[in-house]
């Protein structure tokens, strides 16, 4: 074999090799990128401080069709939401978000989310809802930068009733004692408790809007005094030795609405009942009523502040492009504005209104058809990841989505330019055929045992 023949050969293997490298690099994908946002919410349902994470993540697809997902956790355990008050099944927590839109579109998005959730004590723990989700329709192509904003967090009450008779709900006074009745008078729970003492008090703090008493009546049980929010209600007082009409009763009546407050203002409030003599009394429960409760309460809403500035994610839409505009040209990947410290911010976080607004001067090219979407646990499709990180946050980067299709190509794929020469690495592979013929040549010499 000459040696021409064996440096064709090795020119030969440089070429499949620079080929293989060539499909490799090529890959496209679809524009996504995330960032964290932290804010530290207080007040209301937040006590003296909750701190919450808001992974951001912003999809665009071919089309113009964007989506902005918020993925929220709790950052620290032990320091979550907690319920107000004693609330039946089907309460809902509620968490809003903004995200600031700029660049070929100008607007703002707001991810929303809910959670319900069971029956509740006070200072139960509240269930995150699983994501935030909003989207919008854009026909104009370009870069478009998503930066997070202020987030609001409402609690709203579930309607019914609840029946509060636990020792760790409701304060004794020492003179009171528990007593397990069985089935026998068919008391809730089949638990009682009992004074007999004069000036024993039991007291119960809820929120809602309605409380009643609730025990027994029976021969020769004393009268009892009612005091909501610090006040006394019953006048004349309560007699649990008669009845409704003031006839002494002759027999045990159990689980009796003794008394019961007038509508209330949602909120919270105080109910105390006080033994007067030194007669039997028995308290079965506190029956806590909530109403119709329109808009969440005001009562419950946490503040949230945004934590120093998260940074913020360009991404370029390719969507639909207009008649007399030029092509889109798509980015190997996001950019990003990176993040500062976390500080908290000073000025407070603006209220949300319920008006929609039209973007771009109310071009109908530049338009939001505006959809809340509630979260759902389905995964985003993306494509070949980048990992890169934007000061202390970690951030997964993905190729943007290219604007067109090459025909015979992959679904995702943008066909080279046209007016681009492979200069490079046609002088790549000159290069590594000649420098394969060289060694070639010099192995040859080497066994003749002759220089080259």
């Amino acid at each position: 074999m000459s040696r021409w023949h064996k440096a064709l050969i090795a020119a030969s293997v440089g070429v499949a090799a620079s080929a293989a490298l060539l499909v490799t690099s090529s890959t496209p994908g679809q524009a996504e990128a995330s960032l964290v946002a932290n804010y530290r919410c207080t007040g209301g349902i937040a006590g003296a401080g909750v701190d919450l994470e808001a992974r951001m993540t912003p999809q665009v697809e071919a089309g113009g069709q964007m989506y902005v997902r918020w993925d929220m956790s709790y950052k620290t355990d032990g320091r979550e939401f907690g319920s107000p008050g004693f609330f039946p099944k089907g309460s809902s927590l509620a968490l809003e978000g903004t995200v600031d839109i700029s660049g070929a579109w100008n607007g703002r998005l707001l991810p929303r989310g809910s959670k319900d959730q069971p029956e509740l004590v006070p200072g139960q723990y509240l269930e995150l809802p699983e994501g935030l989700s909003d989207q919008g329709s854009i026909k104009r192509s370009g870069k478009v930068r998503f930066k997070p904003g202020a987030l609001f967090v409402r609690f709203t009450p579930a309607k019914g009733e609840v029946m509060v008779n636990n020792k760790t709900d409701v304060e004794y006074t020492g003179g009171w004692e528990w007593e397990y009745t069985q089935e026998q008078y068919n008391d809730h729970l089949n638990d009682v408790q009992k004074t007999s003492t004069h000036g024993e008090v039991a007291k119960l703090q809820f929120i809602g809007t309605q409380v009643a008493y609730i025990g027994r009546r029976a021969p020769g049980l004393g009268p009892i005094r009612v005091l909501l929010d610090g006040h006394p209600v019953t006048d004349p007082l309560v007699e649990l030795g008669k009845d409704r009409s003031g006839k002494p009763v002759i027999g045990t009546e159990t689980q009796v609405v003794l008394w019961e407050s007038p509508k209330l203002d949602y909120g919270p409030h105080t109910i105390e009942i006080v033994n007067v003599e030194d007669k039997p009394a028995y308290l079965d429960a506190f029956k806590v009523t909530t109403g119709e409760v329109g808009e969440p309460p005001i009562y419950n809403q946490a503040t949230c502040t945004l934590l120093g500035d998260p940074g913020a994610i360009d991404v370029t839409i390719p969507g639909s492009t207009p008649t007399n505009s030029p092509s889109p040209t798509p980015t190997d990947s996001p950019t990003v504005t990176p993040p500062t410290d976390n500080t908290p911010t000073n000025s407070p976080s603006p209220t949300p209104t319920a008006t929609n607004t039209t973007p771009n001067g109310g071009s109908n090219d530049g338009g939001l058809g505006h959809v809340i979407v509630m979260p759902s646990a389905t995964g985003t499709s993306s494509g070949s990841a980048t990992p890169k990180t934007t000061g202390p946050t970690a951030t997964k980067y993905y190729k943007a989505q290219v604007a067109k299709t090459p025909k015979g190509g992959v679904d995702s794929g943008e066909a080279p330019d046209r007016e681009t020469r492979p200069y490079g690495l046609m002088a790549a592979l000159v290069m590594a055929g000649g420098g394969g013929g060289l060694l070639l040549r010099r192995r040859r010499a080497a066994h003749a045992g002759g220089v080259l």
